[in-house]
């Protein structure tokens, strides 16, 4: 296992190196001057202006700048945006913030989504499986931005049960009706893909087998046929936490969260390479320690999975 997990770490490398480098290229190779807007309607002196590039290395080649950003990446320092802030520290601010939403959205889609995928697996083609695929069908019709305005109205609004926007602090109880939100989606694919797997695993030879030993079918399906259902299941939710550690840039735009979502939109609207830079390569980071978590699990889930 050990070795395992130091292998993984080590292809980590070339894959942090080549993300980082592709993100790196689209963001400074992209038409635009950073200079534009920064000193009002009138164009910055020349001598800002070169000051400004040499700071940030603007007019070394493109290898050239991404080979500083990886030398002070390496010491930990994400770079300084051309505001002035240091990249490290704004997203100490979000991440916090970013993480609790995360959170709350993956034990909503996770809990509920297993259950009712394991409720519409054992009643197949009855009303608790219909319920099931028409509810999580809707859910998936239904764009976030939609969703997110009608909870917002009725329950923050109307109901006044949850706050209509979140505050700079961003504490559980204010991130709850967000969370919820975002994990809607993903909780109805997490639904569908439980029952699918779940209805296919219960027609396994070992299931009859089981059955046949005298097995009670509350024991057979908890104990064998969830447990290698659930893998495909680990997959996705893994996947899906990864992504939402980057961020939710359309739940955090309408619920006012300071996160890592918003943080990364706002750069690219004011073409602050660093900040996006520096914020996806934490993202791509996070990914990565994500799925080797999701890896590791596969074996808890099924022993016949070595990584030795």
């Amino acid at each position: 296992m050990t070795k395992y997990i130091i292998r993984r770490l080590l292809q980590m490398i070339p894959v942090i190196i080549g993300a980082t480098f592709l993100i790196f290229a689209l963001v400074f190779a992209l038409p635009g001057d950073p200079l534009a807007g920064r000193c009002g309607e009138r164009p910055c002196s020349p001598a800002y202006a070169a000051k400004f590039r040499a700071e940030h290395n603007l007019d070394d080649p493109l290898p050239v700048q991404y080979a500083k950003y990886m030398g002070k990446l390496a010491q930990g320092d994400f770079g300084t945006t051309f505001q002035g802030l240091n990249v490290r520290t704004e997203l100490q601010k979000r991440y916090p913030i970013t993480i609790r939403l995360a959170v709350i959205a993956i034990c909503f889609e996770m809990v509920l989504g297993i259950i009712a995928g394991v409720l519409a697996g054992i009643r197949k083609g009855r009303f608790m499986d219909n319920l099931v695929l028409v509810t999580t069908l809707v859910v998936i019709a239904i764009p976030t931005f939609v969703l997110g305005s009608v909870a917002q109205t009725f329950f923050g609004l109307k109901l006044g049960l949850f706050p209509v926007t979140v505050s700079p602090r961003g504490t559980w109880f204010e991130l709850l009706l967000p969370g919820i939100v975002l994990g809607s989606l993903s909780l109805a694919y997490v639904a569908r893909l439980t029952r699918t797997n779940l209805v296919e695993n219960l027609r396994a030879d070992y299931v009859r087998t089981a059955v046949a030993k005298g097995l009670s079918r509350g024991r057979t399906i908890g104990v064998h046929t969830l447990r290698n259902s659930l893998i495909p299941v680990v997959t996705f939710i893994g996947a899906d936490f990864g992504g939402l550690l980057g961020g939710a840039i359309i739940t955090e735009r309408i619920f006012n969260i300071r996160g890592v979502g918003g943080y990364i939109a706002r750069s690219i609207v004011v073409k602050d390479g660093v900040a996006v830079v520096g914020a996806v390569t934490v993202l791509v980071i996070v990914y990565l320690l994500m799925n080797l978590i999701v890896d590791l699990l596969y074996g808890v889930l099924d022993p016949r999975i070595s990584h030795d």
